[in-house]
Parts: C-alpha cells; sequence; structure tokens
C-alpha cells in the first residue's frame, strides 16, 4: 500500500489524533498549569474558565464549550471529519484529566518552551491527520480550507486576543510567559503542517535550457517546465527551466547546470506546500 493511501486510512488517523492528544494533555497539564500558565485554542480557554470558577475540570469544560463547535464541523467541513474531531477531542478530554502528575521544571522560560513544544508538536501531528482535536482546531482547519488562512497564523491571532481577557484574572507576567508559549506553539504548528510538504522551487536561464532540462530528467527523475521568457536587453526569446525538488537535491541541479552550462543563472525559492504527482497529495478532509 503507497504511503498516500496509508494517510487515509483510519488506523493511521487514529494512531496520529492518540499520540499528538498525549503530548497536548501532557504539555498542558504537567507543565503549563502547574506554572499557572494558559495556552490559546479551547484549551486555554477552558483553562480560563477553570481558573476563573474553580469548578469541573478543564477536560470537561473543554468538553462543554466544544458542543456548538461540531456542529460547524458537521456542516461546512464533512461527516468524516466531524467522526475523528469527536474522537480527538473525547481522548483530550480523557487524558487531561488522567494525567496527575507534574514535571519538574522551576523556570518560567524552559516550562514556556518545554510545554509550548509539547503541545504544539502535539497539536501538529493532529493536524496531519483527517480530523482535529476539536475547539478551535475545526475553526482553523475551516477558514483554511475555504480562505486559506495559515492554521498557525490564525492560532496566534485568536490566542493573542483570548490572553487579553486574562488581564485581571493571571499576573502580567504570567500572561507575557503565556503569550510567548502561544507564539512557540503557532510556530510548532505550522512547521509541522509543512514537514514533508515544503520543497524549492528552481529557475533556470541557460543558452542550452533543453541539455540541461534533459539531465535533470535522467539523473534526478524529476519532472522540468518549459517556461517563455524574453531578454530584455538582447530581446531573444529565451527558454527557462522551472523545476521542483527536495531540499537535499539542490546541489544536484546546480551541479548538473553549471557543468553543462557554466555561465548558466539559477534562481532557488521556497515554496509552501507543492501537490501532485510525484509529491504530496491533496488532503480531502
Amino acid at each position: 500500500m503507497k504511503f498516500q493511501n496509508i494517510t487515509y486510512s483510519v488506523p493511521w488517523n487514529l494512531f496520529l489524533i492518540t499520540a499528538g492528544s498525549i503530548l497536548v494533555a501532557i504539555g498542558l497539564k504537567a507543565i503549563i498549569i502547574p506554572h499557572g500558565m494558559i495556552i490559546g485554542g479551547f484549551t486555554g480557554m477552558s483553562v480560563l474558565l477553570f481558573y476563573y470558577t474553580d469548578i469541573l475540570t478543564p477536560g470537561i469544560w473543554y468538553m462543554i464549550i466544544n458542543i456548538p463547535v461540531f456542529f460547524i464541523g458537521w456542516k461546512f467541513i464533512s461527516k468524516r471529519f466531524l467522526y475523528y474531531s469527536l474522537f480527538g477531542a473525547i481522548l483530550l478530554t480523557i487524558f487531561i484529566d488522567m494525567i496527575q502528575f507534574e514535571i519538574a521544571i522551576k523556570d518560567h522560560w524552559l516550562a514556556v518552551l518545554a510545554g509550548g513544544s509539547m503541545i504544539g508538536a502535539g497539536a501538529g501531528i493532529i493536524f496531519r491527520s483527517l480530523g482535529s482535536s476539536g475547539g478551535n482546531d475545526i475553526i482553523s482547519i475551516l477558514l483554511n480550507q475555504k480562505y486559506g488562512i495559515r492554521i498557525g497564523t490564525y492560532n496566534f491571532v485568536f490566542n493573542f486576543i483570548l490572553l487579553l481577557f486574562s488581564f485581571g484574572t493571571l499576573k502580567i507576567d504570567i500572561i507575557l510567559y503565556s503569550m510567548a508559549a502561544s507564539y512557540i506553539i503557532g510556530q510548532i504548528i505550522e512547521s509541522c503542517m509543512t514537514l514533508f510538504n515544503q520543497r524549492k522551487m528552481i529557475f533556470i536561464i541557460s543558452e542550452v535550457p533543453e541539455k540541461i532540462a534533459n539531465e535533470i530528467m535522467k539523473k534526478l527523475n524529476r519532472g522540468a517546465t518549459f517556461l517563455k521568457g524574453q531578454g530584455a536587453y538582447t530581446g531573444r526569446d529565451k527558454k527557462i527551466i522551472l523545476i521542483i525538488v527536495n531540499t537535499y537535491q539542490i546541489k544536484r541541479v546546480e551541479e548538473i547546470a553549471f557543468n553543462i552550462d557554466p555561465d548558466a543563472f539559477l534562481i532557488t525559492e521556497n515554496t509552501f506546500n507543492v501537490l501532485g504527482k510525484g509529491f504530496s497529495q491533496r488532503k480531502v478532509y
């Protein structure tokens, strides 16, 4: 079975959601909460409600505020996404309430780094599945699917607004630590989302484009595209090679191009996501 088919299998998605939920729960319950901090999203909102009311548990609060959001996921995304997300929300609720230990980190900044990294990695792993852990994840995926808003970016903005409401409840130092943790979480989520998807786009301008393209296709087994161009100074028509490669193939492309044409001109650009044959498959929730 191809890996692209495995990513749509039920066991693989349940594994990702379970593994991610464990990391999020440990980072939150064993590191962030013992330091009196909160994080963003519905998880942070449930912790803030717990601080405000001192009734129920963060896990139960999380499940309660998730109820209306599940209807949004069911209506605007898909039933499959809803089922996976319901599984994730229940699992995260259970793990948050089950974890009763504390990771002994005394320094707040170390707690920010450790807790933020663990929660961000866990949330990123969940986002690699076809579901979510519920709550704000459903809204962020909906905005990403409909309007192309980056998940990490939306989460950071939402978290920042949520943390503003914690003024008066938490000490300013703790709020600032919480903001730093939310920023780390957002960055790591973005890294997890682009993991295995990010490629390099290379433009090659040469007097012998056909020869370079043939060598690239032969030695790297990568397709190439000719774009029509024109020299501004000479006015001559040119064929510009466009190729998408993995990071480790950049030097091989440079070697091929400059061995054939020492005067070749190369431009390398980062790409956020590459979908299609030979690369990543489009995720359909």
